[in-house]
């Protein structure tokens, strides 16, 4: 089996797929990329047995065959090139001699059959996603799922596909985000929950991509197919919170206000915070805003006033500033509306603008014990 192929575009390719390969792996296979060739079309995958992805790539070739090619080797070695072809040979003693201009490198290779098989889905579902959407949808939810090993269902993102639209939904019980598309729609009913790696990968890979992807899925699997690549992974298993029942509907103090200028202020402030409970306080009168921290144990403290437009009771709320400071760099809007009932309820965060036709984010947040 002999073929070319351009340095840069198969490093760039390699890359993507390095991403699958965990550092430690049971089975020692796991840490090659498959090679599977057919003439001038190469096909590498790479896998963790949960999660699988493969590219297409064109090739000069008129060979068939597979081989497994140990794949830090491979990266580290082609990192190293400038652009210029490369001809890969895979010889009889079990090496692969790659062939530069300026050089020969000679690795060892496994047997591509001792790769494990993608999952085939049985009769799936299907939706199809612009990339972009999908990469959005992604990067402004996957923040909030939890890493707790002992609630697996709440360290993935929960993709619930109708007729209406599209929801996406991550929560780790202190901080929850629902991210909904009315502009694109399933033709049935399906929910699943989807684990953050292959998601990552998928997120990095999708950003302003103006392609289609194609999802299918089934009770354990879903496949993402789009441009020379597909994506396999098995999906979390169980049953995800009832998260509607948690957003309170009455929400009759609502405050707008500048996003980067409360972001930034909230950054400031919370660096005077207790640093086990990184809690800040907004006291909320009028057309005001009083953002203030304080550690007792160091004697630190801050305050800032900030004017807001706000409607309601004057109130005091008390949240966890990190929480806070995540959620409003993971919006893009001018201004954002905070809406709360009481102290001890959830607030609701929602961009007032910026937003595409069709598309929804409601960002939720626990508050905190004041200490009086």
């Amino acid at each position: 089996m002999k073929f070319i192929v351009s340095s840069t575009y198969l490093l760039k390719q390699l890359q993507v797929l390095g991403g699958v390969i965990n550092s430690s792996n049971t089975l020692p296979i796991l840490d090659n990329f498959l090679f599977e060739l057919d003439n001038s079309t190469l096909t590498v995958s790479a896998s963790d047995l949960e999660t699988t992805m493969a590219s297409s790539l064109e090739v000069e070739s008129e060979s068939q065959g597979s081989v497994a090619i140990p794949a830090r080797l491979l990266l580290d070695t082609l990192k190293t090139f400038p652009e210029q072809p490369l001809t890969f040979i895979v010889e009889d003693n079990n090496t692969v001699e790659i062939s530069s201009n300026h050089g020969k490198y000679a690795l060892a290779y496994a047997n591509g059959n001792e790769f494990p098989k993608a999952v085939s889905l049985e009769d799936p579902s299907k939706t199809i996603v612009l990339g972009d959407v999908l990469a959005s949808a992604i990067s402004k939810t996957i923040f909030a799922a939890g890493n707790d090993d002992l609630r697996p269902v709440m360290s993935g993102v929960f993709f619930q596909f109708s007729t209406q639209g599209l929801t996406f939904v991550a929560t780790d019980a202190h901080k929850l985000v629902k991210y909904t598309r009315e502009d694109i729609k399933a033709n049935q009913v399906a929910e699943f929950i989807m684990p953050k790696k292959p998601l990552n990968l998928l997120k990095g890979i999708l950003a302003g991509s103006e392609n289609d992807v194609t999802i299918e899925y089934n009770d354990s699997n879903a496949k993402f197919t789009f441009e020379n690549s597909v994506l396999i992974c098995r999906l979390i298993d169980g049953k995800y919170p009832n998260y509607e029942a948690v957003i309170p509907k009455e929400n009759p103090n609502k405050l707008v206000i500048s996003r980067t200028q409360f972001l930034n202020s909230v950054r400031r402030v919370s660096i005077f915070s207790n640093k086990t409970t990184h809690q800040i306080r907004l006291k909320i009168a009028g057309a005001e805003l009083n953002i203030s921290a304080e550690d007792i144990d160091y004697s630190n403290k801050a305050e800032e006033r900030l004017t807001c437009d706000y409607q309601g009771d004057d109130m005091q709320i008390g949240f966890n500033s990190r929480f806070l400071t995540e959620m409003l760099n993971n919006l893009s809007s001018d201004d954002v509306q905070l809406e709360m009932s009481m102290p001890n309820r959830a607030g609701i965060l929602t961009p007032v603008d910026g937003l595409d036709e069709g598309e929804q984010i409601t960002m939720l947040v626990m508050p905190v014990m004041l200490n009086s």
